[in-house]
């Protein structure tokens, strides 16, 4: 469905659609609840991804459809999606179906028993619930969510390396023992020597593989160091930039096969398989838990990548970047 842009929309800041007087004033000013704002999406997609229950609820009593599509799903599911559960029993009270069908077979209740909130709606009879593999694999997330818990900010990289040892990683890098006083010198200013505190690196063994981890840089997601870790096996990496977001890349047997992906930002659209669309869901967020995830690791904490790796190594003075 093709959304108009209203002009009476604007000047609503992130906040606004959690102030329910401030969307009411509009409302009654002629802003058009079926409108597009400049983003391109009607006011109760935003409102479900940014709002409140009550302005949520506002909206879904002003529109003609409340389950509407647009790119492909409802409001439903976009509150789902985000985990948005306040948002999403607004939309139901409202009449919003959570078993429409949609998104190559997944409806908003279905996703719902991937969520944290299972038991958000009673499945009908006959109603298609997770399969075993599906079980699993959140299951299996779940898990890695809780193990790695709240992570620091950006400017760390990591490595996801599945099936070598960290002994083995060190030598395909061709890496010597880091000295104890660089690494402290590295963790409390990188940038005072960045030339040596860039070739300073984690290395973790953990259950599946092993983790290459940087926290204060972009090194042990180089590309050089992910070709020679991927020889006979693959690894997922990511450099979670301050000034442009988390970089993905990827290598498999000694070949970078992606580059500047987005983990942690998946939101799939129409045409992605099923398994696409539950991993994006289950991975939203959670950018390192996707690398492990796709590297069949399974961390017990967060320790490999927040700066207590097993091991602390110098890479050689090489150029990594080719």
């Amino acid at each position: 469905m093709h959304f108009a842009e209203d002009p009476r929309w604007s000047g609503m800041g992130w906040d606004s659609w959690r102030n329910l007087a401030v969307v009411r004033s509009k409302l009654e000013a002629g802003a058009d609840p079926h409108s597009g704002l400049n983003s391109g999406e009607p006011p109760l997609r935003v409102a479900v991804k940014r709002g409140s229950a009550d302005v949520v609820a506002e909206l879904a009593a002003r529109v003609d459809d409340v389950d509407a599509l647009h790119k492909g799903s409802t409001a439903l599911w976009d509150a789902i999606f985000y985990d948005r559960i306040g948002n999403a029993r607004a939309l139901v009270a409202a009449g919003a179906n959570p078993w429409r069908p949609m998104m190559n077979g997944w409806s908003p209740g279905r996703l719902a028993l991937a969520s944290p909130t299972p038991d958000l709606f009673p499945l009908p009879p006959g109603e298609a619930g997770l399969s075993d593999v599906e079980t699993e694999f959140v299951v299996a997330v779940r898990d890695l969510i809780a193990a790695i818990g709240d992570l620091p900010g950006d400017g760390h990289s990591i490595v996801c390396v599945a099936g070598i040892t960290a002994d083995e990683a060190v030598r395909r890098l061709e890496a010597t023992p880091a000295d104890e006083e660089d690494v402290e010198a590295a963790e409390e200013d990188p940038w005072d020597d960045d030339e040596l505190s860039l070739r300073i690196i984690g290395v973790t063994d953990v259950p599946g593989g092993c983790i290459v981890s940087q926290p204060w840089g972009y090194a042990a997601s180089m590309p050089g160091v992910q070709k020679l870790l991927s020889v006979d096996t693959v690894c997922y990496g990511m450099y979670a930039n301050p000034k442009s977001g988390n970089q993905g890349s990827a290598a498999q047997d000694g070949v970078i096969t992606e580059w500047d992906t987005h983990p942690g930002y998946g939101s799939a659209g129409p045409d992605a398989s099923s398994e696409e669309i539950l991993a994006s869901y289950l991975y939203h967020m959670h950018a390192e838990v996707e690398l492990c995830s796709r590297a069949g690791l399974q961390l017990p904490d967060s320790r490999a990548i927040t700066g207590n790796p097993d091991l602390w190594v110098t890479l050689p003075e090489r150029d990594f970047w080719s």
